[in-house]
């Protein structure tokens, strides 16, 4: 339990913090769910639409420091491969 003033603050910060940092991951997987239902349902274009939306999506949620920058590009490359995929058949 946080005892000095110092830490009291440190510990407020850190609730709200996390507060902004769940919502934003939470808005981060349902751009990757969306792109995720396209593939599934074979709609190449919608794939593709909703694969745009998410990348700034995801780069936002690094440059937060939500989401590490490996994570990130990985999670894009995986799912560009699979709309690529997607509209080559």
């Amino acid at each position: 339990m946080a005892n000095t003033p110092q830490s009291k603050k440190r510990a407020r910060q850190i609730e709200r913090r996390t507060d902004v940092n769940k919502a934003r991951r939470s808005r981060i997987r349902t751009f990757i769910r969306k792109v995720e239902e396209a593939i599934a349902s074979g709609n190449a274009d919608g794939a593709k639409a909703a694969l745009q939306a998410a990348q700034p999506e995801l780069m936002r949620g690094v440059t937060k420091g939500v989401v590490h920058k490996n994570t990130a590009s990985r999670k894009i490359s995986r799912l560009a491969a699979r709309v690529k995929a997607l509209s080559a058949v």
